[in-house]
């Protein structure tokens, strides 16, 4: 990839906007293209699939969607998103191919775990990418759909299949974890890489792309997005916000490696993978992240590798690490209080172009959300957006190790007991709908006797009086 001297498209583009506080505008207009997209999502409004969705609103499009090969149903809520480029070249469109292709999900409910698994393993997935937590804003936005002990299974009765934790590590910001995958009828078993981007706040976008650029590379480097595998499984909890972020940085870094970055027109290679998947990236200042980590990444990174270049001194380069996240800048769309999972499942979906919504909060409270992982701000290195000053770790690597495991079996102990305190708290709440139904039962039919004794003694009175 060539040096930029001046400024690019893609950088002007960014400034001009930025300056306006164009974002929300670009972004409705983006929502505004979409709208003439006629792809339909029947499978998901059938009947036996409506709670399989997370979310009422956020449907995967027929023509796209996953189809399971076995299993109880061939459904889930998920889609095959291809990357391309338009351009024009001598009058002619050219479409032009990042030779990626994503997966992308909602997290999986707790009866749809086994669905999403299966998925692996039918597409040959080599690796899961997890962009939410568990809890956030004190909800529950995803399943726990992997064991947390070391050397413990997961079953999946439903689809055949169990899982299995070998190993996990952890960095400031995300955790790596391998995870066993195994067809129980067979014995046949796959390792599957678990990225687990902890620190991508709900809604809203990382504090600067270093932090997101180098997962993107360690997720680069293990041959999850090559082609002789299996495509990856994006999600964050509805697979569309966070999840199309992820994808169009991606997509675009590689269309500049190949082409260079005269050649990406960022809002037509969304508009394109919006054809796959509805309402990829939900607000005004995700779709200013992505900009901005494109041409940031495309500034550091040469050819996918994790080799920073020195930043250009010139007065043309643009100073990306001195923009700071437009925060005060108003989205146009907040997210919603949806109504619960019940009430939203009976309502009809919104056909082609999806309202923003999360998680559909249950109808009893949830435990806290847990404090996000300890983090540690990164060494500033040249070209790079300052994260603060590095802190040097403890000196010997015991000492090291050691904190790690106490983080580490702390973290575990407070999601193992929030998962049993929402266990608990639904067992609690069906036992009790289902007291309420065996005490109102008796009473509504004696109280419906005790009408048809007294109607019965009224009239036989009156006719006794008439004779």
């Amino acid at each position: 990839m060539n040096t930029v001297a001046s400024k690019s498209n893609v950088e002007s583009e960014f400034l001009e906007i930025d300056s306006k506080g164009a974002w929300p505008l670009l972004y409705q207009h983006i929502r505004n293209e979409c709208l003439n997209y006629d792809y339909t999502f029947s499978e998901a409004r059938k009947s036996q699939n409506k709670n399989l969705n997370r979310y009422r609103d956020v449907s995967p499009y027929d023509h796209s969607r996953v189809v399971l090969s076995k299993g109880p149903c061939d459904y889930i809520n998920a889609n095959l998103v291809t990357c391309c480029s338009t351009r024009v070249c001598c009058d002619v469109m050219q479409m032009e191919r990042a030779h990626r292709q994503y997966i992308l999900t909602q997290g999986p409910l707790p009866h749809t775990a086994g669905h999403f698994w299966l998925m692996v393993w039918e597409q040959n997935c080599k690796a899961v990418l997890m962009l939410n937590r568990i809890i956030e804003k004190n909800q529950v936005k995803c399943h726990q759909y992997w064991p947390l002990d070391s050397g413990s299974d997961l079953e999946l009765p439903d689809v055949g299949l169990k899982v299995q934790l070998v190993s996990e590590s952890e960095a400031p910001y995300y955790t790596t974890r391998t995870l066993r995958l195994t067809e129980t009828e067979s014995g046949n078993s796959r390792d599957i890489i678990h990225f687990h981007y902890t620190t991508w706040p709900d809604f809203g976008v990382p504090e600067s792309p270093t932090a997101f650029l180098n997962f993107l590379m360690v997720v680069r480097e293990s041959g999850a997005l090559d082609q002789n595998v299996g495509p990856p499984v994006v999600h964050c909890s509805a697979g569309i916000g966070r999840s199309g972020t992820f994808c169009l940085v991606d997509s675009c870094l590689v269309l500049i490696e190949e082409s260079g970055l005269e050649s990406v027109n960022v809002r037509e290679v969304l508009l394109e993978m919006r054809r796959y998947r509805m309402g990829l990236i939900q607000t005004p200042d995700q779709l200013r992240f992505s900009y901005w980590a494109i041409i940031e990444g495309s500034n550091k990174y040469i050819n996918g590798s994790n080799i920073l270049r020195q930043s250009d001194a010139s007065d043309n380069t643009i100073e990306l690490s001195a923009i700071t996240p437009n925060h005060s800048q108003p989205t146009e769309e907040q997210p919603p209080q949806p109504p619960p999972r019940g009430a939203s499942l009976s309502r009809p979906q919104v056909a082609n172009n999806h309202v923003d919504s999360e998680e559909q909060p249950p109808d009893k409270p949830l435990p806290s959300e847990p404090p996000p992982p300890p983090t540690r701000p990164l060494p500033n290195t040249p070209g790079s957006s300052d994260e603060g000053s590095y802190q040097s770790p403890p000196s010997s690597p015991e000492s090291r190790d050691g904190v790690a495991r106490r983080r580490r079996a702390e973290r575990k102990e407070r999601v193992t007991q929030q998962v049993r305190d929402m266990k608990r708290k639904q067992q609690a709440a069906e036992s009790w709908q289902q007291m309420k139904r065996s005490i109102l039962q008796p009473l509504t039919i004696g109280i419906g006797v005790g009408v048809l004794l007294i109607g019965g003694a009224i009239a036989y009175s009156y006719l006794s009086s008439r004779v």
